[in-house]
Order: C-alpha cells, then sequence, then structure tokens
C-alpha cells in the first residue's frame, strides 16, 4: 500500500503538538478537545483536526482526544519510540553546549561521540564523552551504530565532512554550518541557520514598528 504523502507543513507541526501533549501529560490532564487545545497552541481547530486527520485522526466526537495516548502516537511518527545515536563533529563552543543538552536524551537521542580536527580540543570531555581525533569517524560510526550526525563546523569544512559522511551508514545530518550539503538519496539534511532565524525576528520587528507608525 502506498504511504500517504504528508506535506512539510504538517510535519513542521508535529514536534510542537508533541510538546505541548507531553505538558499536559504532565499535568495530569487525560482528555483534552480540539478546542482547547486550539487556544492553548494558537492554531485553529480546523487545522489541528486537519492535522491530526492525516494520521487517521486519534479523536472520538464528543470526547475529543486522549492526551496520553495521542502523545505516545505522535512521538511513534515522529520516530521517537525507539533510540537514535549521534556524533556532534566540531567541539565548539555551540558544539559542547548541544553535548550537555541533557533534553536530547529524554527524546531518546544518545550523544555517543564527539569529534574535532583541533589538536588543542581532541581529549576534552563533555559530560562523558570524550572529543576525538576526525581520523576515527568512520570506524566509529561503524562500530556504534551512528545514524545522526550533528555539524557545528565552519562552512568550509562542512562539504568535505558531508561526503565523508555520505559513505557511511549516516542517515541524516543536522547542519548548523551555513552551506548547502549534496548528499547521497536516502540522507536526510535539516539546516539550521541561526542567523537566518535573527533576521526573520528584525523583519517581523520592522513590521510590527510599522503597522504601529
Amino acid at each position: 500500500m502506498e504511504e500517504k504523502e504528508i506535506s512539510q507543513a504538517v510535519i513542521s507541526r508535529l514536534p510542537r503538538y508533541f510538546r505541548y501533549l507531553g505538558e499536559l501529560k504532565d499535568r495530569g490532564v487525560e482528555r483534552i478537545s480540539s478546542q482547547d487545545l486550539s487556544r492553548l497552541m494558537h492554531v485553529t481547530a480546523s487545522q489541528i483536526r486537519q492535522d491530526f486527520n492525516n494520521f487517521g485522526g486519534f479523536g472520538q466526537q464528543g470526547y475529543g482526544y486522549n492526551v496520553t495516548y495521542l502523545y505516545d502516537e505522535i512521538g511513534k511518527i515522529l520516530g521517537l519510540d525507539r533510540q537514535h545515536n549521534f556524533v556532534i563533529i566540531g567541539a565548539g563552543n555551540l558544539g559542547r553546549a548541544l553535548g550537555n543538552y541533557m533534553n536530547f536524551e529524554r527524546r531518546g537521542f544518545i550523544l555517543k561521540g564527539m569529534f574535532d580536527r583541533d589538536p588543542e580540543l581532541i581529549g576534552r570531555r563533555v559530560r562523558d564523552v570524550s572529543v576525538m581525533p576526525m581520523e576515527e569517524l568512520e570506524s566509529f560510526i561503524r562500530e556504534n551504530d551512528i545514524d545522526i550526525a550533528v555539524l557545528t563546523i565552519p562552512k568550509e569544512g562542512a562539504v568535505s565532512v558531508a561526503e565523508r559522511l555520505g559513505k557511511t551508514q549516516i542517515r541524516a545530518i543536522w547542519n548548523f554550518a551555513h552551506v548547502d550539503l549534496n548528499v547521497p538519496e536516502g540522507v536526510q539534511v535539516e539546516n539550521v541557520h541561526l542567523s537566518d532565524s535573527l533576521m526573520k525576528l528584525s523583519y517581523n520587528i520592522n513590521r510590527y514598528r510599522n503597522e504601529q507608525m
């Protein structure tokens, strides 16, 4: 059976649903209507129902959504019901900050290794992970069942590192380098351009100022 194509707009909203439902679950809320979820998330109830209908609906008319069930089902859709091992390539400030972010583990993302080419960083520890030289990258990925690589290196080196990763079993790259990567088919890339986010924020500030004039 051919799998239904889900729009990227819907997919981009799933982590937000998951986060809000997790907060409701932690507060002991057992069920919620699309209207109440709409007010909480500032997304229309119609949009919520349309999004969930892409995956079968999940709700019952007159009852709403079982919070724990919906939380678990969205987690499965996002692949959070299984462990993902990842490495960070680049042990600078950003790489170390990501390595110290404990919430990844709560979601099943387990940091297995960090790599850098700077001799002064080799051997430093981020929590219980020691920074290793780049020469060991491919063998470490192969021996530790790594499926995600996080790139926190300058763009000058990101392209060649991505080429190396493309020859391994890596399934995804979380790319913080300000460069587009060419990777083999089947390798997923999520680009995170921090300056782009700031520029979007600047645009919205200016738009709001102009509207107030």
